[in-house]
C-alpha cells in the first residue's frame, strides 16, 4: 500500500495549483518519519486486505449502529475510511500548542464580550462585527462573570502546502464530533490490531476521562457529589449518536429539554415521585433554543427560566450560553491583535486568510476577486448558495458586515481507500481541547474528515504517534481519583416510555416474523393445491396476513406480499417498520443500553439486504430466519439488564405485546371451525406462531386438539408465551414500578384481566356451535379490550410525561428506511 501510494504521489501532474502537503510522503518521495515507524507493521495492508479490512469497517459500524444525519434528512450510515492520518510527536507539538493557546484567547474573548467589551472600546473588534452575529445574546450581557465560560472547544485544522498547521472554522457553541472520533478508534484499533498494537500512539480513553472531570470540576457552590446531564435536542438530531456516545462514556444522564424544570431559580431533573437538582448542564442544543422564557419564544428543545437559573449561578451551562459567538467567521482577521491585547503574546496558530466585507477597504480589495473566494455570512446561518456576480455583490453592498470572504484552503492529503486502490485525498482535522485544571488540554487525535460532496462525508481516526514509548496516554498520568460515592439512581418518565415502546416494538417484529416463515413455508408446499387441507390452512394464514397489514395483500404475488412486510418500513403492520420503530426508540434511550443491542439491528440489517439483493423464494424464509434469531438475541440481551425501572418498562411492554399477540393469533383460528384435518393443521401452525408446539407435542404426545391449545396458550402459568404466565409478570414489574401504589388504575385493571382469565372454564371455551366456538371468540374479545385499556392506564400512570399519545394497535410513524 505504502509502495503504491508513494508511486502515485511522485506522478507528475498537469494542474498548475501548487503541490498540496502530503501527510504520507516527503517531497523527496522519502516516507513522513511518522509512517517510517509504521512501515514494518504495515508491510502486508495490500489491496485486497484493506478491501477485507474496509469491510469490516462498515460491519462494525452497522453493529454499532453509528449513523449521521443532516437536518431535514434520514439518518444514513457513518463512513469511515480505514487508512489513518498519522502524525509524528515533533509535527503534532506547534498544533497542540496553538490550540491551547486559541482556546485560552476564545475564551478570554467571550469574558469581555459579555463583560467589560474592552475590544469594542478600543476599536480592537468593530461592534457590527459581534452585534451582527446570531451567537451574541444580549439577554447574558453582565450575566454571572464566568471566568471560564469556554470549557470545551473545537477546531478544523488543515495544512498548508509548507506543511504549517491552519484554522478553518472554530465550533465553540456546543461542539461535537469527539463521540465519531472515539468510536473510530475503537473501530479501526479491531480491524487493523496488529498495525494499532505496534504504532506507539496515543489512546484517547484518558481525554475523556478529563473532560469527565472538568465536567464534575464545573459543578457552582459545594456539592459534594454533583449531577451532570448532558442536554440532547433529541434522537432525530444530526448528531444523536455521537451525544449518546459522550453521556453514556462519561456517565451522564443524556437528557431533553422536557426532562429538566426550573423551581425558585434552581434546575431540577424530572424523576419519578422527585425531583433532582442538576448542577452542570453539558449543552448540545444552540443557546437560542435553552429557554422559550426569554430567547427563542418558539424552541420545545430548552428549559423555561434557564436564563435566570444562569444568571443567579445556581448551575452551570457548558459551554456557557452565548459562547457560540466566538464562531463568528468574521473574527479571523482580528484574532491576532485580540490575542496581543488580552493575552499580551503573539497569536501561534493563524486562521485561513479572511477578510470582514464590514471594512470598506476590504470590500474594495474583494471586489475584484468575489469569484477566487469563498463567501460566507458571519454565522453561516444564511449561506449564500447559487448567488454569484452582480446578485452576489449586491447582496454583500446590503449588509456588508454580514459577510467574509476566505481564500479557498489547500488542504493537505493523505491515503484513502478507493475502487481502484489507495489514493490521495484532501483531509481536514477536527481537533479538541478541554479546560483540565488550570490550562487548556488538546486531545492527541482527532476526526479527520475527506473533503468531498456527499451526506455523509468519509471519516479518518488520527493517530499521534507517542515521543518516547513509555509516554503516558495523552500525557495525563492520573485523571480522576477514585471515590466511593455512589451516584444517585435516576429515570426521567421520557425514558420509561421509550422503553415501553422498545419493548412492544421487538415482541411485534418478532410476532410478525414468525407469522412470516409459517406462512412462505406452507405456501411452498400448498400454494398449488389450494383444495387440500394444507392449502385452506393457508388461506387461514394469509387471512392473518391481512388483519396485520391493512395494505391489500394479493394472494398470486405471495412471495413479493412477504418481501414487502419484511422490507417496506412505509407498510402499517410490517417487520420493516416495527424494527425501525424499535431503532428509533432505542435511539432515544441508547445511553441506557448495552452496545449488543445495536449488534441486533446489524444483523438485521444485513439479512434485510441479503433479501432486498436476492429474487430466489428461499431467501425469504432464510432471510426472516436471521432476522428472528436476531430478535431473540435482543431477548437475552433484556434480560441481561440491571433490574431498575427502565427494564421494568421493557418487561411491561413486553407482556402486554406478547398477550394481544396471542388473542389476535387465537381469533379467526382457533375461534372457528373447519374440519379434523384442517383443524388439525390451522392447530399445529398456531403452535408453531406461538412458540409452543415443542412443549405441546411432548406434553401431549402429538393429540392436537383445540383444548390443549388454548389451555397452553391461554392459562399456562409455566409457559412464556401464555396470557397467563405474562399478566403474571407484568404484575410483578408493575408493583415495583415507583408509581405504584397497590390500588392504582393499571393494577386494577390487571387484577381484572387475572379474574376474568381465571374465571374462565376451558370445557365452556371450546365448545361448538355450528362452525364456531362462540365462548372462545366472546372471551378472546373480552381479554383483548382489557388488554388495550390497561394499556392506556400503564401510560396515563406511569408515562405521564409522554409528548404524544401512541396507538396501541397500529405502529407510531417511521422516519427512516432500514436498508
Amino acid at each position: 500500500m505504502l509502495h503504491d501510494y508513494s508511486a502515485a504521489v511522485a506522478q507528475p501532474t498537469l494542474n498548475a495549483e501548487p503541490a498540496r502537503y502530503d501527510e504520507v510522503v516527503a517531497p523527496d518521495g522519502s516516507l513522513r518519519p511518522a509512517w517510517k515507524a509504521l512501515a514494518g507493521a504495515a508491510i502486508g495492508l495490500d489491496r485486497e486486505e484493506l478491501q477485507r479490512i474496509s469491510a469490516d469497517v462498515v460491519r462494525f459500524l452497522s453493529d454499532d449502529g453509528v449513523r449521521y444525519s443532516r437536518p431535514g434528512e434520514s439518518p444514513s450510515w457513518w463512513r469511515l475510511d480505514p487508512v489513518p492520518i498519522v502524525v509524528s510527536a515533533e509535527e503534532w507539538a506547534p498544533l497542540e500548542v496553538g490550540l491551547a493557546q486559541r482556546a485560552e484567547l476564545l475564551n478570554a474573548i467571550l469574558v469581555d464580550l459579555y463583560g467589560p467589551q474592552t475590544l469594542l472600546a478600543t476599536g480592537v473588534l468593530p461592534p457590527e462585527l459581534v452585534f451582527g452575529h446570531g451567537g451574541f445574546l444580549r439577554e447574558l450581557r453582565g450575566g454571572p462573570g464566568e471566568q471560564h465560560p469556554l470549557l470545551i472547544s473545537a477546531s478544523d485544522v488543515t495544512r498548508t502546502a509548507s506543511g504549517d498547521w491552519q484554522v478553518l472554522a472554530d465550533r465553540t457553541g456546543a461542539p461535537s464530533g469527539i463521540g465519531y472520533a472515539m468510536e473510530n478508534r475503537r473501530v479501526i484499533s479491531r480491524v487493523v490490531p496488529e498495525l494499532y498494537r505496534d504504532a506507539g500512539l496515543h489512546r484517547v480513553a484518558p481525554f475523556f476521562q478529563a473532560v469527565r472531570a472538568a465536567m464534575i470540576d464545573a459543578a457552582p457552590g459545594e456539592a459534594s457529589d454533583p449531577r451532570v446531564v448532558l442536554l440532547s435536542p433529541g434522537p432525530q438530531s444530526e448528531t444523536a449518536y455521537d451525544q449518546a456516545f459522550v453521556a453514556s462514556s462519561l456517565g451522564f444522564p443524556l437528557v431533553q429539554g422536557s426532562d429538566l424544570v426550573v423551581r425558585d431559580g434552581i434546575v431540577w431533573m424530572r424523576v419519578f415521585g422527585r425531583l433532582e437538582r442538576v448542577d452542570v448542564i453539558v449543552r448540545r442544543v444552540d443557546s437560542a433554543y435553552t429557554d422559550p422564557l426569554e430567547l427563542r419564544g418558539d424552541s420545545h428543545l430548552g428549559v423555561t427560566g434557564l436564563v435566570e437559573a444562569v444568571r443567579r449561578g445556581t448551575v452551570r451551562v457548558v459551554n456557557g450560553l452565548g459562547s457560540g459567538v466566538v464562531e463568528n467567521l468574521g473574527l479571523a482577521p482580528f484574532l491576532a491583535r485580540a490575542c496581543e491585547v488580552l493575552l499580551d503574546e503573539p497569536l501561534r496558530l493563524p486562521s485561513i486568510r479572511s477578510y470582514w466585507l464590514g471594512d470598506p477597504d476590504e470590500l474594495e480589495q474583494v471586489r475584484p476577486r468575489l469569484e477566487e473566494l469563498t463567501i460566507r455570512t458571519i454565522d453561516r446561518t444564511d449561506p449564500t448558495g447559487p448567488l454569484t456576480g452582480d446578485d452576489l455583490l449586491e447582496r454583500i453592498e446590503a449588509e456588508p458586515y454580514r459577510f467574509v470572504a476566505q481564500e479557498r484552503p489547500h488542504h493537505s492529503q493523505a491515503p484513502a481507500l478507493g475502487p481502484f486502490g489507495v489514493q490521495p485525498e484532501p483531509v481536514v482535522i477536527r481537533t479538541f481541547t478541554v479546560r483540565h485544571g488550570s490550562a487548556y488540554r488538546t486531545l492527541l487525535g482527532g476526526l479527520g474528515s475527506i473533503m468531498e460532496t456527499g451526506r455523509v462525508p468519509r471519516s479518518k481516526d488520527v493517530w499521534v504517534l507517542k515521543s518516547r514509548p513509555d509516554e503516558p496516554d495523552q500525557r495525563l498520568v492520573e485523571v480522576l481519583p477514585m471515590t466511593n460515592v455512589r451516584a444517585p439512581a435516576a429515570m426521567v418518565p421520557r425514558v420509561l416510555e421509550d422503553m415501553f415502546w422498545f419493548g412492544r416494538y421487538a415482541e411485534r417484529a418478532e410476532d410478525t416474523l414468525r407469522l412470516v416463515i409459517a406462512a412462505h413455508g406452507l405456501a411452498q408446499d400448498f400454494r398449488s393445491r389450494p383444495w387440500s387441507a394444507g392449502g385452506q390452512n393457508l388461506r387461514v394464514v394469509s387471512r392473518k396476513l391481512r388483519d396485520l397489514s391493512p395494505s391489500p395483500f394479493e394472494e398470486d404475488e405471495f412471495d413479493e406480499e412477504l418481501r414487502s412486510l419484511l422490507l417496506d418500513p412505509f407498510r402499517p403492520g410490517s417487520v420493516a417498520q416495527s424494527v425501525a420503530s424499535l431503532r428509533d426508540a432505542a435511539q432515544a434511550v441508547r445511553d441506557q443500553l448495552s452496545p449488543d443491542v445495536w449488534r441486533v439491528f446489524g444483523a438485521i440489517d444485513r439479512a434485510a439486504s441479503t433479501l432486498a439483493e436476492s429474487a430466489l423464494s428461499h431467501e425469504v424464509t432464510n432471510s426472516a430466519g436471521r432476522m428472528l434469531t436476531a430478535i431473540s438475541a435482543l431477548h437475552g440481551v433484556i434480560d441481561s439488564m440491571m433490574r431498575d425501572d427502565g427494564w421494568r418498562m421493557i418487561m411491561v411492554g413486553r407482556a402486554i405485546e406478547r398477550c394481544q399477540q396471542v388473542v389476535r393469533l387465537l381469533d379467526g383460528t382457533v375461534t372457528e371451525r373447519r374440519g379434523i384435518d384442517v383443524d388439525r393443521d390451522v392447530l399445529s401452525t398456531v403452535l408453531m406462531i406461538a412458540e409452543s408446539a415443542v412443549t405441546h407435542r411432548r406434553r401431549y404426545r402429538g393429540y392436537v386438539r383445540p383444548a390443549g391449545v388454548v389451555e397452553l396458550l391461554m392459562f399456562d402459568p409455566d409457559n412464556p408465551r401464555s396470557v397467563a404466565f405474562n399478566l403474571a409478570r407484568a404484575s410483578e414489574v408493575l408493583r415495583a414500578l415507583p408509581a405504584s401504589t397497590g390500588s392504582t388504575r393499571p393494577e386494577r385493571l390487571l387484577a381484572d384481566l387475572q379474574g376474568e382469565l381465571e374465571n374462565l372454564e376451558l370445557a365452556s371455551l371450546v365448545v361448538i356451535e355450528g362452525e364456531r366456538r362462540p365462548h372462545l371468540q366472546q372471551a378472546v374479545t373480552t381479554v383483548r379490550g382489557l388488554l388495550s385499556r390497561f394499556a392506556d392506564a400503564v401510560v396515563e400512570v406511569h408515562l405521564v410525561s409522554a409528548p404524544t399519545p401512541r396507538s396501541f394497535d397500529l405502529p407510531r410513524p417511521v422516519r427512516e428506511v432500514a436498508p
